[in-house]
């Protein structure tokens, strides 16, 4: 596992500036370094020694030196395509699986992607053309992020090693800020610094004569076989998943395994018989401590198990460490438990084996179960009806049912963002100081149902958290606290061949009433014990609602939240109301609070405390978005939204807005069409700072097309079964939300 970065064009401190670069992220790789530099390029590497411990160096060339290499990941089967490229004539220097990428594009070019088995971030430079090709791989495991300085391009694993470039100009993305509110993490491509981009998961990019462009190779597309048996998706899965494992566990140093009371890290635990695993917990009770769970189990499977109880003060003092690493605002506290986890494991080993990803490929969120519970209510209660019911809801305290209620207002499009929805568009009016820049959040998602509109809503559920929530939360924390302590995290599950077989699964087989993640569950059953199999899902629970009713982190967060830096951003009264009716318990308003505070800490690393004479010039001088927010437009444009890809090429669309563009207006609503017309849309849009580039034709669909259910369901269907119904759902079916942000 390694850090890369790297950037174009000359500067008077070239050499320094590179070495600071790379300095930055050496927690990406403590063990060596490695340096490229000519007239039109300099790129930088650490080294995380993992495979061929002696001759693994970077840079790596071809044979005649004109392609170079830089790269962080494992390829896991970079032994079998060495033998097919050496067939091919391909003389090779090294036992690595990197040289092994290098000449891997020497022979196919860009269809090289499509071979590989793993997870990388990887950039290739052509000394002959100047030209640079980049790619993430399928699910977004390994980080790349990018940026244009002036005429010159900039990228690295990390946004903190871009910001050591001496003329990038550091600027706070507000509208990033607006999404973040909502989805407790910052969406890609858009980052918290403007003009900085994250390349997304399944694409790769060409820089060459000036223009960036993005190209989407892998989709994780649902093609489930309706015809599959229990026993065959059992027998599926239990195959691809031990190859997987085995593959994944490939490596020249000793590699352990995370381990929870969940299915998902103790299945993959059942293949490390004599080895290490890790779990922490928090001294709450058993609802906050999976020890106990996970030391009977290592017992059971055979095991060396190693544990820690995380204390509270341990814990907050964590938060600005693990935001720094972060490099962006994550609201997820489960990112500061596994920031312990990984700092444990690395004690004793450099690999370690996790189970995410498991939930968006098997159907494993508790979630996932609202389409099949809601059905009944949907289908026999009008909109109008419903959206009453869940407005008087609203008012209500917080009781057993109100959720339910609430949630089952809105048809899919409408209610579900992904596993974390922290503020609604008119909550997010109410709290921000410039309240023009709030938006509807079922905007930022829509091109993913409309990509997925032909699936059932449990699967669109599932499409949309594996393009979302998984990218921006799940893999992006595993990613940053894994490196934070220099350890190398595998997650086997998300494995191209396990998501093969888990994309024919049948629905019914995924989520049913029985449990999520239902036959996925039954494969891990022939290693686990029962009880363990079937056990719910609980995320990764931390106590953030229960310190946050203690008299003195209420005060930490009190402090917070009447700052000179939470009055830059918020209406600071409202901030502290919440955090009253919390302490107070009349409202459990955690993750909100948590949102906030993390938030504010995290600006503070990166953009410094607000003093009050900055605060008093600004309140001096209001913004012209604060002074028109009565009359900006209900949903404003993200700073980059993409639009949907072309099924055929598969180019992305970047168009970059910048505040203060007189050009870039707020993008309409689409309004249904009989005979849709092509819509043109640029590859990198110019804003100033973007190169311009070729346009594509990328076909779009009318409502109709895209499945999005009507507002308008006024039919009752006999009403007295119904409301018989709706009693057994309610009895059997309430689910309440859990302390995990993974619902």
């Amino acid at each position: 596992m390694c850090g890369i970065c790297g950037f174009t064009g000359q500067l008077e401190e070239r050499e320094s500036t590179l070495q600071k670069m790379t300095e930055v992220i050496t927690h990406r790789g403590p063990d060596d370094d490695g340096y490229f530099m000519d007239d039109y390029i300099a790129m930088g590497f650490r080294r995380l020694s993992i495979i061929d411990l002696e001759s693994g160096e970077q840079p790596v060339t071809n044979e005649n030196g004109n392609l170079v290499l830089t790269y962080n990941g494992e390829i896991y089967n970079y032994k079998e395509l060495k033998k097919e490229l050496e067939d091919l004539g391909h003389h090779f220097k090294t036992n690595s699986d990197s040289e092994v990428l290098v000449h891997a594009f020497e022979e196919w070019d860009e269809d090289m992607l499509t071979k590989l088995r793993g997870m990388f971030a990887f950039a290739i430079y052509n000394k002959e053309t100047k030209a640079l090709f980049m790619a993430r791989d399928f699910f977004g495991i390994k980080p790349l992020h990018y940026t244009m300085i002036g005429d010159d391009f900039c990228y690295a694993s990390e946004i903190k090693s871009i910001l050591e470039h001496p003329k990038f100009e550091k600027r706070f993305n507000r509208k990033a800020l607006d999404a973040y509110l909502s989805f407790q993490f910052c969406p890609p491509p858009m980052t918290f610094f403007e003009d900085v981009y994250c390349l997304l998961p399944g694409h790769f990019l060409w820089y060459r004569d000036g223009v960036v462009e993005t190209q989407r190779y892998f989709e994780p597309k649902f093609k489930p076989d309706n015809d599959m048996t229990e026993e065959e998706a059992v027998d599926k899965i239990e195959k691809v998943f031990e190859d997987s494992v085995n593959a994944h566990k490939i490596a020249d140093v000793e590699v352990g395994c995370f381990l929870s009371s969940g299915v998902d890290s103790s299945y993959v635990a059942t293949y490390f018989e004599g080895q290490k695993t890790f779990t922490v917990g928090f001294d709450f009770g058993e609802k906050y401590n999976e020890i106990t769970w996970a030391e009977a189990l290592s017992e059971k499977i055979g095991v060396e198990h190693h544990s820690k109880l995380i204390s509270s003060e341990e814990f907050w003092a964590a938060v600005p460490k693990v935001q720094y690493f972060m490099d962006q605002p994550l609201a997820d506290p489960s990112c500061i438990a596994l920031y312990f986890v990984t700092k444990l494991a690395s004690e004793h080993v450099k690999v370690v084996l996790s189970g995410e990803g498991a939930d968006e490929l098997f159907g494993g969120y508790t979630c996932y179960n609202d389409p099949r519970v809601f059905k009944v209510y949907q289908k026999c209660v009008p909109y109008f009806l419903r959206r009453a019911i869940g407005w008087f809801c609203k008012k209500l305290p917080d009781i057993k049912g109100r959720d339910y209620l609430i949630r089952a207002t809105h048809p899919l499009e409408k209610r579900y963002i992904g596993n974390a929805y922290m503020y609604d568009e008119k909550q997010k009016t109410a709290i921000l100081k410039d309240p023009s820049i709030a938006t509807d959040p079922a905007r930022m998602v829509r091109r993913y149902y409309t990509r997925a509109r032909r699936y059932d809503d449990e699967t669109k559920m599932q499409y949309l958290d594996i393009n979302m929530w998984m990218v921006g939360d799940i893999l992006l924390k595993a990613d940053r606290m894994s490196m934070a302590n220099s350890l190398e995290l595998r997650v086997p599950f998300l494995d191209k061949e396990v998501f093969n077989v888990a994309s024919t699964i049948p629905t019914n087989l995924r989520v049913n009433k029985f449990n999520t993640k239902y036959a996925m569950r039954k494969a891990a059953a022939r290693h686990l014990p029962e009880e363990v199999a079937e056990k719910e899902k609980l995320g990764f629970p931390v106590p953030t609602r229960v310190w946050l009713k203690d008299e003195h982190y209420y005060n930490v967060v009190k402090s917070m939240f009447q700052s000179p830096t939470a009055e830059k951003f918020f209406n600071t009264k409202i901030l502290v109301r919440y955090l009253d009716e919390h302490y107070e318990e009349k409202e459990d308003n955690s993750r909100k609070i948590w949102t906030i505070y993390v938030f504010l800490v995290w600006y503070q690393i990166y953009f410094g405390p607000v003093t009050e004479e900055e605060l008093a010039t600004e309140q001096a001088a209001p913004s012209e978005g604060a002074e028109n927010a009565e009359n900006a437009p209900e949903n404003a444009v993200q700073d980059s939204e993409i639009a949907d890809d072309n099924p055929e090429t598969g180019t992305k669309i970047f168009t970059p807005v910048k505040e203060g563009d007189e050009t870039s207006q707020p993008a309409p609503e689409p309004a249904p069409r009989e005979a849709p017309a092509p819509e043109m849309e640029e590859i990198f849009s110019t804003s100033g700072r973007m190169p311009r580039a070729v346009r594509v034709n990328v076909e779009t669909v009318t409502e109709e097309e895209e499945g999005i259910p009507a507002l308008s369901e006024d039919s009752y269907e006999t009403p007295d079964d119904f409301f018989e119904n709706l009693k057994e759902q309610l009895r059997e079916n309430i689910i309440d939300d859990s302390e995990s942000t993974e619902e």
